[in-house]
């Protein structure tokens, strides 16, 4: 048994209209039904006539681009692991003796991201 997405199976169906509605974008073309319906015939492929009307309705006002882009995106992780054991006694009261705090190391600086052209058909 696979893994599955949080809202379920991604069927055939769902597949060949998303790949359409990508192509469409990427050929900077406007996301209607009937560019969608053209794509998905000359692909041999059949899918119920709501999908389409569905695609075109719910990316009409989308920025597609920034929808690729924060799906890309890398989260910044789960809340890490608890801190580590006591590991050793503690120093003397008045004992003077050592070297300080540790210094923390020093976060490394974001890299910028670039941005890259990319083409379906190139």
């Amino acid at each position: 048994r696979g893994v599955q997405p949080i809202m379920g199976v991604v069927d055939d169906t769902t597949l060949a209209c998303t790949y359409a509605a990508l192509i469409l974008h990427d050929s900077e073309a406007k996301i209607e039904a009937a560019a969608i319906e053209k794509i998905l015939a000359a692909a041999k492929v059949t899918v119920p006539g709501f999908y389409p009307c569905m695609y075109e309705k719910a990316l009409a006002n989308a920025d597609v681009k920034e929808m690729l882009k924060s799906a890309i995106t890398v989260g910044g992780g789960g809340g890490g692991g608890g801190g580590g054991g006591g590991g050793g006694a503690a120093p003397a009261a008045g004992g003077g003796g050592g070297g300080g705090a540790a210094k923390a190391p020093e976060p490394e600086p974001e890299e910028e991201e670039e941005e890259m052209a990319f083409d379906l058909f190139d």
